[in-house]
């Protein structure tokens, strides 16, 4: 059966609102963690110019491929098999690295992994967006973050909603600037890196 996640299909208008323009002369996108596909097929299908890389652990896979060979879009290709900290990281370089709700579920550990790798995938002047709840000089935005990190420490003592202190740190130091941090619906952010021409 072919994998749904009502979130993807309530975020992904706010979503492409504000990715739209920070994709404009961009031709590559490597999602990570793209988890059911929802979202890469409907990035795809309304920014045609891009080619959207979908990529996450192989178990995903499977769900992935029915949500991109349903689409028939040419602008897809199949999944990379990705564990940011395990697996060989792609040798081509991407224009945006896109990834949504994925730094809560993961360990500090594959956090860093994360953004060293999306900053070594990045060409020069490169994009990185990320999208999520996120924590602000250790405190929560909303008392429903608050109640969504407790859910999630309890399933995974190791997860939870992460600092953006913490994360723009990680960024900086793989060559990444943030360039605007968007206000989204349901006391979700996007940040937006660019990487530098330099490094």
């Amino acid at each position: 059966m072919k994998p749904y996640a009502e979130s993807c299909d309530e975020n992904r208008e706010p979503i492409l609102s504000v990715i739209q323009s920070l994709l404009k002369g961009c031709s590559t996108v490597f999602e990570i963690g793209s988890g059911t596909g929802q979202h890469a097929v409907y990035f795809a299908e309304m920014l045609p110019h891009l080619v959207w890389y979908t990529s996450d652990c192989i178990e995903h896979h499977a769900g992935i491929k029915m949500w991109l060979q349903e689409a028939g879009l040419e602008n897809t290709p199949a999944p990379v098999e990705l564990n940011v900290s395990t697996s060989a990281w792609p040798q081509q370089k991407f224009d945006a690295v896109f990834s949504a709700n994925t730094v809560h579920i993961m360990h500090w550990s594959e956090v860093e992994a994360m953004f060293a790798g999306a900053g070594a995938i990045l060409s020069g002047g490169g994009r990185f967006m990320l999208y999520g709840p996120f924590n602000y000089d250790n405190q929560y935005t909303s008392e429903s973050n608050a109640s969504f990190d407790s859910w999630l420490k309890s399933r995974d003592p190791e997860s939870g909603i992460r600092n953006f202190e913490d994360l723009d740190k990680l960024a900086q130091q793989a060559g990444m600037l943030l360039r605007y941090d968007y206000e989204m619906p349901a006391n979700n952010r996007i940040l937006y890196w660019e990487k530098s021409r330099t490094s």
